[in-house]
């Protein structure tokens, strides 16, 4: 009797997985697709599609039901995106001007279908609406401004085309959160005529505030001078009343009195000798009789 021992395939192993893995894939796919419910995540919103057209209403964020392979719902974004664009436009003056919008906006979530109907996925909103909205608001606000009055005049030129800007983008449900224009640039002759003229500007100013202050320091000399004037006359007039004075009260009694103090003064001084003169005779002291007088 024989004994026979059992085979083993060692190849089947690998054609076993493959077909484990095919029917898991084809059970998600299945299971994708059958599925009769849809998660709307936060910051969208739902469009529900029957046979490919939109339902009225927008589905809100969070669990909905659908019929599988009958309805898909398209998801939505209604949050903040940044958009810049690149604009060239030119001004009153025919000067060429180029300039970069950034713009911050979110879709209308109550118009998210209507979005959807115009412009279907989300990624043709800027190309098709934003960019063109921006380049027509541009043109139409800049053509109203000389370009130096562009550089000047630079936060009215912003409200001018944010507001124009504002009312074409409502038109397809987009909302401007944030508006603002990175720099405008001219050509290379222009500004160097802006800086010829701003440095004009600066020596015009500089010499009006020399010639203010050559003033100020002129009139302030005058003043001086007034002053030293006033004061030496001042001064003048108070030693002709001090001599006025003094001549109104030289009495006779005041003289007489100043006499005998310079002869005093001469006594203490005297060194007891008789002063030899030439000539003739010259008292020493002059000595009158009281009745004399």
């Amino acid at each position: 009797m024989a004994l026979r021992l059992p085979t083993t395939n060692s190849g089947s192993g690998a054609p076993r997985i493959a077909r484990y893995l095919a029917i898991a894939a084809a059970a998600a796919i299945a299971f994708f697709l059958l599925s009769p419910f849809v998660i709307v995540p936060n910051g969208h919103r739902g469009v529900k599609l029957t046979f490919g057209k939109a339902a009225d209403a927008p589905l809100s964020e969070g669990l909905h039901f659908r019929l599988p392979l009958v309805q898909s719902v398209y998801k939505m974004p209604v949050m903040i995106e940044r958009s810049e664009t690149e604009s060239e436009a030119a001004s009153r003056d025919l000067q060429r001007v180029t300039t970069n919008v950034v713009l911050n906006y979110h879709i209308d979530p109550k118009q998210v279908v209507s979005v959807y109907r115009q412009l279907g996925e989300f990624d043709n909103i800027e190309p098709r609406i934003i960019d063109p909205a921006v380049q027509e608001a541009m043109k139409s606000v800049t053509a109203r401004y000389t370009a130096e009055q562009l550089v000047t005049k630079r936060p009215e030129v912003a409200d001018g085309i944010k507001v124009a800007l504002r009312e074409r983008m409502l038109r397809h449900g987009l909302i401007i959160d944030e508006f603002s224009i990175t720099n405008f640039k001219f050509s290379a002759s222009f500004d160097q005529a802006i800086e010829a003229k701003t440095v004009a500007e600066q020596q015009k100013l500089k010499a009006e505030r020399d010639l203010e202050r050559i003033k100020v320091e002129a009139e302030q000399r005058i003043s001086f001078a007034r002053g030293e004037a006033e004061s030496t006359k001042l001064a003048a007039e108070a030693q002709a009343q001090a001599l006025r004075i003094q001549r109104e009260s030289l009495t006779p009694e005041l003289i007489r009195l100043r006499e005998v103090e310079a002869q005093l003064k001469a006594i203490e001084k005297w060194d007891g000798r008789m002063p030899q003169v030439s000539g003739g005779a010259l008292p020493f002291i002059n000595v009158q009789p009281e009745s004399a007088r």
